[in-house]
């Protein structure tokens, strides 16, 4: 008789499922999933949307930005190293203004710029050197400004966007507890559409801000290569001033 009831019983668990599971009447498609949230839940939606726009655009500027520079930087570095062994610092002017992308280019030319402005005869005085340093002091900063341009919206985007999916998380669970007092029922139907955008912001909120966080670290990492690169480019050029004013 036990076998015999649970037969009986087991037999109706498939049919008992499928009515459970048609009622929730949920899609799972995209624009299912829209129709079933909320207005809060679409705003924090078509917020992270705007978020992720923006973090693509600033990932596609950064990534041309960084490629043109190192370009440019080892086309010039060769070029420019041998105008000055050769005493040519017009030359060596020249070739910087032609790489206007280049990070090493930009640093070395306010130098040089500097050092011209003293007068291309006579002894060379410390004066001279010291203004020419202060210039490529000053350039550093500018172009270290130019090279995170950006990327402090990549680390706003990557820190807050889990957040403001979780904020669509909870808005969506307190929908669901709402449809349960509504409805008067705990089934599945009840509450599939506020869990289902519970579940989509969190998502959302989570692929927005991995790649954001990615890259951040990725660009930052490229500064800090380009930040030693301007620094050594400086150091080498006031030593060239230093034994160009004691022959």
């Amino acid at each position: 008789m036990i076998l015999a009831h649970l037969a009986t019983t087991f037999a109706h668990v498939p049919a008992s499922l499928a009515l459970y599971f048609e009622e929730a009447q949920v899609s799972f498609s995209v624009m299912g999933l829209w129709s079933n949230m909320g207005w809060l839940a679409r705003c924090v939606v078509i917020f992270l949307f705007i978020m992720s726009i923006w973090s693509l655009a600033v990932i596609i500027d950064r990534a041309l930005y960084f490629s043109a520079a190192r370009k440019q930087s080892r086309e010039f570095a060769p070029k420019v190293a041998g105008a000055l062994k050769d005493g040519r610092l017009d030359e060596a002017i020249k070739v910087a203004d032609r790489s206007k992308k280049s990070h090493l280019a930009e640093v070395v030319t306010a130098g040089l710029q500097e050092f011209r402005s003293f007068g291309s005869g006579g002894t060379i005085t410390d004066e001279q050197i010291e203004s020419s340093k202060r210039a490529l002091e000053r350039s550093e900063a500018i172009v270290h400004a130019k090279l995170k341009r950006g990327l402090g919206g990549l680390a706003t985007i990557g820190s807050t966007a889990p957040f403001i999916g979780l904020f669509g998380t909870v808005v969506g669970i307190l929908n669901a507890f709402q449809q349960i007092a509504t409805q008067k029922t705990s089934g599945i139907g009840a509450v599939a559409g506020g869990i289902s955008e519970a579940l989509v912001t969190t998502a959302f909120g989570l692929l927005v801000a991995i790649p954001a966080v990615m890259t951040f670290n990725y660009f930052t990492g490229k500064v800090e290569a380009f930040d030693v690169e301007m620094d050594n480019s400086s150091s080498e050029l006031v030593d060239y001033f230093i034994k160009q004013s004691h022959r």
